[in-house]
């Protein structure tokens, strides 16, 4: 049966205008100027989208679903119905697992269960080097190979090759520290035409390993990560990308110096794009130290001045503010916000990155990383479109239209289009709502946005012209 979404303002070309959307096994068929279907169709189903909005499914390049290895913290279950809660179609999966799949054999494990438990399409990376220990390069060529053989062998079935696609190589949760091993992995993977997603991190430059190297941890008397440790690797991935010709992605961006270094080297022609985070454009150390604050005074039982306050609202503890790359400076997050106006800043990715309640109870002394599928463009329409810092159009190209194009992703021609499958978000943007981590899908509870205020709810998500997702704001 076709499916008629009919009545919504809708992403096209990098504009909203309002179109009807017409389904037909799975794929986007027409695009048409609203109109009324009669109900006695029985060849179209309509759904009534007046007042919301219908934008191309959000693409998240950078979430961590810890399967397999670490079930405890999330799954391929769980964290593909977070991702489709949120509104994202589309996701590329860390190789920080266990094992990590830096062999087909490993890789075999991934696949089975994204084959099994997804509900969403989820891509993932394999690692730079085996076992994201940095001391062996892993054989790009043959995990490139294998991929192609298997989408020759589902070709022809609705949806299966996006489902199966590789989305690069990273050692994400480290980086890759010797120079030698990473020039000759961007050599490797430029020749087969992959890409390389780099988490830059000089572990013998970090200094601290829980609070960014500023205020906080001055009040506080603690080491602090410093910015140098993420900007000296980027800077030598720029020389190796430009000698090598490798197509190189920058994993969550967080520092001034870090933007500076990509924005030259795109003057420069580099093949070079980057990702930030929400939290690292909406918060800083600041923010990090208020809430230690709060914490302090609700311990001898004065709250006064936070009353009705976020901090107040929120359900958990200052583990939601531990992520690697740590929240910097609030100068950092005004460089983050010039660089995503002035096109420096490619795209936004969550890395949601799970834990359990028992580790992030821990606080600063737990692990680094925090949930994001399901609050990220609440959050970012509030404080970044609500606020006039950028437009809807801005927001929508960076979390689905630029991460697909760069990741080469079967995803419209910049925005919805005729062709494409049929993989779209629903939102009403004037449901207010709080942050409310309870109510997440994903097993993790710690998200630094927990008990904002915040406006628009993810009402429906479609995958290949499949309901996956409906939310309490739909009438």
């Amino acid at each position: 049966m076709k499916t008629l979404l009919s009545g919504a303002e809708i992403f096209i070309e990098g504009r909203i205008v309002k179109k009807d959307i017409l389904i037909d096994d799975g794929v986007v068929v027409s695009l048409s100027e609203p109109t009324s279907v009669k109900a006695e169709d029985s060849s179209v189903c309509v759904i009534d989208y007046s007042g919301k909005y219908i934008f191309p499914g959000f693409v998240d390049v950078h979430v961590h679903f810890r399967e397999p290895g670490f079930l405890y913290k999330e799954d391929i279950a769980t964290g593909s119905a977070a991702a489709a809660a949120g509104g994202y179609t589309h996701v590329c999966t860390m190789p920080n697992l266990n094992p990590v799949p830096d062999s087909i054999e490993n890789m075999n494990e991934e696949l089975k269960a994204i084959h099994e438990k997804a509900v969403v399409k989820v891509y993932p990376y394999a690692s730079i080097t085996k076992g994201e220990k940095g001391e062996e390069l892993v054989d790009f060529e043959e995990m490139t190979e294998y991929f192609e053989m298997l989408n020759d062998s589902t070709e022809g079935e609705p949806g299966a090759a996006d489902g199966i696609m590789l989305a690069g190589f990273s050692d994400d949760g480290t980086g890759v520290e010797d120079n030698g091993y990473m020039k000759e992995a961007m050599e490797r993977v430029a020749a087969i035409g992959g890409i390389i997603s780099a988490h830059c991190e000089t572990k013998s430059l970090m200094g601290g390993k829980n609070i960014h190297d500023g205020v906080a941890a001055r009040k506080l008397g603690m080491k602090g990560i410093s910015s140098e440790s993420e900007w000296s690797m980027i800077k030598r991935d720029i020389e190796l990308s430009k000698e090598t010709g490798c197509r190189y992605h920058v994993c969550h961006v967080s520092t001034k110096e870090s933007i500076e270094l990509i924005r030259q080297a795109k003057a420069q022609g580099v093949d070079i794009t980057c990702e930030t985070g929400p939290h690292y454009l909406l918060l800083s150390d600041k923010d990090l130290l208020e809430a230690l604050e709060y914490e302090e005074a609700k311990a001898s039982g004065y709250t006064g001045k936070y009353t009705g306050s976020v901090l107040e609202s929120a359900k958990y503890g200052i583990g939601r503010f531990k992520m690697n790359p740590p929240l910097r400076s609030e100068d950092d997050r005004l460089a983050l916000i010039e660089a995503l106006k002035d096109g420096t800043l490619d795209m936004i990715a969550t890395d949601h990155a799970p834990h359990s309640l028992e580790e992030k109870n821990k606080g600063l002394d737990g692990p680094m990383g925090v949930t994001g599928l399901e609050c990220a463009f609440k959050v970012l329409y509030t404080g970044l479109v609500k606020t006039g810092v950028i437009t809807l159009e801005k927001l929508v190209t960076m979390m689905s239209v630029a991460p697909a194009e760069r990741f080469g992703i079967n995803h419209g021609d910049k925005g919805i289009s005729v062709g494409m499958p049929a993989d779209l978000t629903v939102y009403d943007l004037d449901c207010e709502s709080v942050i409310d981590p309870d109510t997440f899908k994903t097993k993790g509870r710690f998200t630094p946005f927990d008990g904002w205020k915040v406006c628009g709810s993810c009402i429906a998500t479609f995958v290949d012209g499949k309901k996956t997702e409906t939310s309490p704001c739909e009438d």
